[in-house]
């Protein structure tokens, strides 16, 4: 029996030549324990096979055959060959005398593998090929009848291992397999502390069933055992990062709030309930000593803005500076606008500060740090490195479409003051588990309320072909007195990726509307550049923005009623939600239309959820089992780890259990 730090080469349990050793160490497999920890992608059911098929199948299935004939064909034109095996069912019983052929393109060395009499287990999904059934690159594996090796190849549900070139799967399975025989159930400390996990389980026993399951119901309760124990580990991270945060101490930064009564006496608008429920939890934080740690996130349009602005003018009233963090230029001048319109009756010092620009300060209608009331900074990560950006004390740091920076980033802004109030936004909705596995140490408020008056958005697909239709409309809505967008995803052609180009179509669309005065617009431009484009277009000197996704976040013109995105099937469901937020702001209709390539027109079922709705929590689960959570997540979270067995949509009770857990934890041992 060995202990979990035993090197795999000292075991003896299987023969190290080699290249085994070097592809093992490659893949993290230095010691038993990390045998244990190497976990599998998926499982077959090896206790009985697919029936052999006669006919293609919707999905992949596994098959025991053995091979009948092999060999190496050659096509038309210089290089073109590929490898085909003949399968029939193993073992006889091929009264039907169905067959499949397997094929490989490209990889010659598997002619030196398969050969006539091997027996293999193969995993793919059986095609039509002119009269021939074909599975092309299964998955596949060469059995033998050696009952040593039965126990953990055949006869049971077997695992499949993530593998990388040069190792093939059994010999990984052979082994874990020798691994697991080889230690004891002790050997495999708890993580979890006693009491913690409900699953009937423990680690050694949840170890074992997620390898070799009994059945297929046991691997769920393993897989939930770990996810707990992932969930907790993650938990415990943030949770130290918010002790440490809180540990620093702090000082009330809110003001009595007789500023935000004014701002509000003044608004032309009546807030929403979730507003107002918003920033009464900001305004209970920030009375408080200890900091502020706080994530607000609502849809698009839902009106995080204005929440910002209430918890700004708390701080600003009690003395404190107020910073807002963007990610980019264009987004920071689109605040600076909004805050300097609103806080200039108030008396509110406002600034900009980015890489390309600075602005404010200086007008009569300042009151000035003598004022005793603080002053708001706005933009970009140019904060972070300008030494002289706060001339007051900075109390409240807000940091917008969170997403975009990473936690270095976001801690280097804090670090700016001495343990300010931290309120992040996001316009980006995060599933609640995604949310609570990875911003757990933020306390979270959510916008879930639309303002009243909002004209309404209608999303279509249309195909790409259909250009001079989408041309015509645009030019009807221009003659109403509305405005439009369109998106493309590059800002040049590529010779490497088919999707339309900003700058190459902009000339086109000024042929296809030659009366209609446009505009271009992408991120290599500069600052001054974008300055000028933004302000042709707000001011309604171009009817027209032909733009990349820069405009994503940051723009505001409630004029502009029609959005075509194109090559929409190369963005991801969320990302079109916020590109498609850019309309609907004012009181016309709107409309979104998908121009989807011909050639990808099966994109289209994918889409077809931002037709039926404008919920953008439901268009972010979607997002999630879609794309998984590294593109939600935007910017790597730095010093969190990789979790292998979460369900980002069915887990939120277990992260619900796992904060709670590494709470108590955090609290037992604050050291």
């Amino acid at each position: 029996m060995f202990a979990l730090d035993t090197l795999l080469t000292e075991t003896g349990l299987v023969r190290f030549d080699k290249k085994t050793a070097e592809c093992l160490e490659k893949m993290g497999l230095r010691t038993v324990g990390d045998a244990l920890s190497y976990y599998p992608r998926r499982h077959e059911d090896r206790t009985h096979f697919s029936t052999f098929p006669e006919n293609p199948t919707e999905e992949s299935i596994c098959l025991h055959v053995e091979v009948i004939d092999a060999q190496t064909r050659f096509g038309r034109g210089r290089g073109k060959r590929w490898f085909e095996a003949t399968v029939e069912p193993a073992a006889g019983g091929n009264l039907l005398g169905n067959r499949i052929i397997l094929r490989w393109f490209g990889l010659a060395y598997i002619q030196k593998i398969i050969t006539v009499g091997h027996q293999l287990v193969i995993y793919g999904q059986p095609k039509m090929s002119g009269r021939k059934l074909v599975i092309d690159h299964p998955d596949f594996e060469i059995v033998d009848d050696d009952p040593t090796s039965a126990q953990a190849h055949m006869g049971r549900i077997v695992p499949i291992y993530p593998l990388i070139s040069g190792i093939n799967q059994k010999t990984v399975r052979t082994l874990i397999h020798s691994t697991l025989e080889s230690v004891t159930d002790d050997s495999i400390p708890e993580w979890l502390p006693p009491g913690s996990s409900d699953f009937g389980l423990t680690k050694a026993r949840a170890i074992r069933q997620i390898h070799y399951p009994d059945t297929f119901e046991r691997l769920e309760p393993a897989r939930r055992y770990l996810a707990l124990e992932e969930f907790t580990q993650l938990q415990l991270i943030l949770q130290n990062r918010r002790s440490e945060h809180r540990f620093r101490g702090g000082k009330p930064h809110a003001g009595p709030g007789r500023l935000l009564d004014q701002f509000l006496n003044d608004l032309p608008f009546a807030p929403t309930e979730a507003q107002r429920r918003a920033w009464e939890e900001l305004r209970a934080d920030m009375a408080a000593e200890a900091p502020m740690v706080r994530l607000l996130q609502g849809d698009v349009g839902a009106g995080k803005t204005l929440v910002a602005a209430a918890a700004i003018l708390l701080a600003v009233e009690a003395g404190f500076g107020a910073a807002i963090m963007a990610p980019t230029q264009i987004l920071a001048e689109q605040h600076y606008q909004t805050f300097r319109d609103w806080f200039e009756p108030l008396g509110i010092e406002v600034t900009l500060k980015t890489g390309n620009k600075e602005a404010g300060g200086d007008l009569p209608l300042f009151a000035g740090p003598d004022s005793g009331l603080g002053t708001l900074t706005i933009g970009t990560h140019a904060l972070i490195h300008d030494k002289s950006a706060f001339p007051n004390d900075l109390g409240l740091a807000v940091i917008d479409e969170q997403h975009k920076f990473g936690v270095d980033q976001r801690q280097a802004l804090i670090n700016r003051g001495d343990s300010p109030d931290v309120l992040v936004m996001t316009a980006t909705p995060i599933p609640r588990t995604l949310a609570l596995s990875f911003y757990g140490d933020l306390d979270v408020s959510i916008l879930d309320e639309l303002p009243p008056g909002r004209g309404k958005i209608i999303t279509g697909i249309r195909l790409t072909s259909q250009t001079s239709d989408a041309a015509k409309f645009i030019h009807e809505q221009v003659v109403d007195g509305r405005q439009a967008y369109i998106v493309y995803p590059l800002i040049e052609e590529s010779d490497k990726i088919s999707a339309g180009a900003a700058s190459v179509e902009f000339e086109t669309w000024q042929k296809r509307l030659p009366d209609v005065p446009m505009t271009l617009l992408h991120g290599r431009m500069n600052g001054e550049e974008k300055d000028a484009v933004m302000e042709e277009f707000r001011s309604g000197r171009a009817s027209v923005l032909v733009s990349t996704t820069v405009i994503e976040v940051g723009v505001n013109v409630p004029n502009a009623n029609v959005m075509l995105i194109y090559n929409a099937e190369r963005f991801g469901l969320a990302q079109i939600h916020q590109l498609r937020g850019r309309i609907g702001r004012g009181e016309h209709k709107s409309f979104c239309v998908l121009m989807l390539d011909p050639d990808n027109a099966d994109a289209r079922e994918r889409l077809q959820i931002l037709e039926k709705t404008h919920d953008g929590f439901l268009i972010a689960e979607e997002d999630l089992k879609i794309r998984g959570p590294g593109e939600m997540l935007g910017t790597q979270q730095s010093g969190l780890p990789d979790l292998r067995f979460a369900n980002y949509i069915g887990d939120t009770r277990l992260v619900e259990q796992a904060r709670e857990i590494a709470k108590a934890m955090v609290d037992s041992q604050p050291a």
